[in-house]
């Protein structure tokens, strides 16, 4: 049991720094593809060395994808469209809505 929940610790962890280095090369001011091409597949070597797990949860399902996308990408406009969504699904977990934050009235 424990020795599952390393697994998917450490699976989980590679595919967001795997997605963060993409994401970062993408948004570069001086972005060149071959740059892209060299980092992806360095990184995508030490993706491989990890042994995948199963996973159940919707952002971990979706960064899985965006990292399978990554590796077989070809436009970078939509590769950049997929990380903007991936980031906004991402961040969208951690806030609360305003109907259910504490209200408190100043008198």
């Amino acid at each position: 049991m424990q020795n599952d929940k390393f697994k998917r610790i450490k699976y989980i962890r590679s595919l967001e720094k795997f997605a963060l280095n993409i994401t970062k090369s993408l948004k570069r001011a001086d972005f060149s593809w071959e740059a892209f091409c060299q980092l992806r597949d360095k990184n995508y070597e030490s993706l491989q060395k990890i042994e995948p797990v199963f996973l159940d949860e919707p952002y971990t399902r979706a960064l899985e994808s965006f990292a399978n996308l990554a590796i077989n990408a070809t436009d970078k406009d939509f590769l950049l469209k997929s990380a903007n969504a991936l980031d906004k699904f991402h961040k969208a977990a951690k806030y609360k809505k305003d109907k259910h934050k504490g209200k408190f009235d100043e008198y």
